[in-house]
């Protein structure tokens, strides 16, 4: 067998939590200052985004959006287990009304 394959898997958030978006950071460093964790280090070049040294180390607590002056300079991506699919109540509460309905006709 010599045919070899090579898969490329997509990039986990895990593996990148935290995404700049250089056209929008002013390199503030205000993200370094506030991280809990210290993930990041300012950036070698004055007006950079920061760098993210330690991206398995992030709790995802979001300190760093919120006080960053610039919207949308930093994205935030959660793991996949931590994303929360949100239903309107009324939509749960039409379902549970056709489960009771269904219940009742003892299928």
């Amino acid at each position: 067998m010599t045919d070899k394959f090579l898969i490329q898997f997509p990039e986990m958030p895990a593996s990148k939590p935290i995404i700049f978006n250089p056209e929008k950071c002013t390199g503030c460093n205000e993200c370094v200052d506030i991280c809990q964790v210290d993930v990041f280090i300012p950036a070698k070049e004055s007006g950079d985004p920061p760098m993210v040294l330690y991206p398995g180390e992030c709790w995802y607590c979001g300190c760093c959006i919120m006080v960053c002056p610039c919207e949308g300079a930093i994205t935030l991506r959660h793991p996949l287990m931590n994303q929360v699919h949100w239903v309107a109540k009324s939509e749960l509460n039409k379902k549970h009304s056709e489960i009771s309905y269904l219940k009742g006709k003892n299928l």
